[in-house]
């Protein structure tokens, strides 16, 4: 169902894409932002998952800037590797390589486009909403949303949170919350960090059903 192909950042940086083709017309574009573990298989598996609900399912490979063709797991030296990179992250050139992705798939659809990240996704797909003009945005788990709570986004948001989720103070959250009450903000009980993904210990099946069901409505509410 995907391929790869290479797509330049305003800045001239060339990178890789993986692109999920729906079968038939697409309803709308959707990118699909990384963790901090690269285009591994699970987020690859998220974009093919997407793509099967009918969207154009596009996931950029954000370490392209720091070590082209990383894709980790999630064993102990995996961890380490990705806190390594992580660091080196530059946020503003990350926005260009999304803002490079969403003209992509608007110009392979011609329709609209929206963006969900996980993790450092989550977060990202936030301020892609505050600087870029996506149709809808979705992030789950964003561990440092609350540092950009005073960016206002120019399209619907949703975000979605694990009660038990040691990574990030609800008090984050609730900056966004108090800054922007038309934002929609889902609280999953006993479900932690990345308890979407189905890998590891995180995975909470219940959470993460339901927060995709709320996605998938929430998308086709906004692009389809």
């Amino acid at each position: 169902m995907g391929e790869h192909v290479k797509l330049t950042a305003a800045d001239g940086h060339d990178f890789d894409v993986y692109v999920a083709h729906p079968q038939g017309e697409p309803l709308a574009g959707l990118i699909v932002v990384q963790e901090i573990f690269g285009v591994n298989a699970h987020i690859r598996a998220v974009t093919d998952g997407y793509a099967k609900d009918g969207f154009l399912a596009v996931a950029p490979a954000i370490f392209d800037r720091i070590e082209p063709g990383i894709e980790l797991g999630y064993e102990p030296a995996d961890m380490q590797k990705a806190m390594s990179l992580f660091p080196k992250i530059d946020i503003d050139k990350t926005v260009q390589d999304i803002a490079a992705t969403l003209d992509y798939a608007a110009k392979a659809t011609h329709k609209k486009v929206g963006i969900l990240g996980y993790c450092f996704g989550g977060t990202m797909a936030w301020l892609a909403a505050t600087r870029l003009r996506p149709a809808a945005a979705i992030g789950y788990y964003g561990g440092r949303i609350g540092n950009y709570a005073a960016e206002t986004p120019s399209a619907p948001v949703m975000l979605h949170f694990g009660k038990t989720d040691s990574h990030i103070p609800a008090e984050e959250v609730e900056k966004v919350k108090t800054a922007h009450p038309e934002v929609q903000i889902y609280w999953y009980e006993n479900a932690g960090h990345a308890f979407n993904r189905d890998i590891g210990s995180g995975y909470n099946p219940e959470a993460a059903k339901l927060a995709r069901q709320r996605s998938l409505e929430f998308l086709k509410k906004h692009l389809a």
